[in-house]
């Protein structure tokens, strides 16, 4: 590999790492939300907050930057698996140590990622394709078993989780945060209501191990059903809307349970829609310099 395109790599690579980052901090001060943190506070969590979930995504920069380097420049799919494993087990380590060993973004770290790294090997066109390829290849440096509450959710109730959505393609990143955030932007809707929307879209369709994992199948089914209820009422835009996003709320709130799965997956959204913009915009850039 010539130094021309060792520089380009790793100048992109800092470039998908700040998206990344941009995500996380997207999405944790993303407010009102229901059961997550946000800037009000803690939501059903005791041992976070905004500013915990900010400086969390800030540490993570290194492990994205490496994530994507190594996607720009590791042509063997295997082997690329086994060293974005490995970078993601140290990222984990940087964010406990970061957060005092409080879990901010183990999902994040999976979903965004095998999204930068997927990114970072060719156009968004195939960036799907590409990151299910690559979580559904076996990593020879992972544990059998984390012992993850998430992992044991999904043992537990027999759902896809994380890696089921990874593997799958980020259906829905693709199918149902990504419409329905640019839905809401086409139809007049702020940036903040778009983006709530889009989670909410989420929260209505998956099944949230993190939901299962507090407060099995009766929370799962409640937040579904509250998720789909605002966006039945128009949305978080409206009067209606809002009335209804309170009301999952304060039933998130009385349940102590918190969606931390769909969180997760809207921040890949919003990666996902940044990624598609700026690649959008070169396109333009070269087509206006032809």
């Amino acid at each position: 590999m010539s130094r021309l395109n060792v520089l380009q790599a790793a100048a992109h690579g800092r470039t998908l790492a700040g998206m990344a980052v941009g995500a996380l901090v997207d999405e944790a001060m993303l407010t009102p939300k229901p059961g997550l943190v946000d800037m009000r506070g803690s939501g059903a969590h005791r041992d976070l907050s905004w500013l915990l979930m900010c400086h969390s995504a800030h540490a993570l920069a290194p492990a994205f930057e490496a994530m994507a380097y190594a996607g720009s420049t590791i042509a063997s799919l295997p082997a690329l698996r086994h060293r974005i494993g490995a970078i993601g087990r140290e990222a984990e380590a940087t964010m406990m140590a970061a957060t005092n060993g409080v879990n901010t973004h183990r999902g994040a770290i999976w979903a965004l990622g095998l999204l930068v790294t997927a990114a970072a090997q060719g156009p968004a066109s195939g960036l799907a394709a590409r990151a299910s390829a690559l979580a559904r290849l076996a990593d020879p440096g992972a544990p059998a078993h984390t012992g993850n509450k998430g992992e044991a959710a999904r043992m537990t109730y027999g759902v896809g989780g994380a890696r089921g959505q990874a593997a799958a393609g980020f259906p829905h990143v693709f199918d149902v945060a990504l419409p329905m955030l640019r839905a809401s932007r086409r139809r007049g809707d702020s940036e903040s209501a778009a983006r709530l929307n889009a989670l909410l879209a989420v929260i209505a369709q998956l099944d949230d191990t993190c939901l299962l994992a507090r407060g099995g199948v009766p929370a799962l089914t409640a937040a579904q059903s509250g998720a789909q209820a605002v966006l039945d009422a128009g949305g978080s835009a409206t009067v209606a809307g809002q009335a209804a996003l309170r009301a999952l709320e304060q039933d998130m709130l009385a349940r102590g349970t918190s969606p931390g799965g769909a969180a997760d997956l809207l921040a890949a959204a919003l990666l996902v829609d940044r990624i598609e913009q700026t690649q959008e915009t070169e396109h333009h850039h070269g087509e206006t310099a032809v």
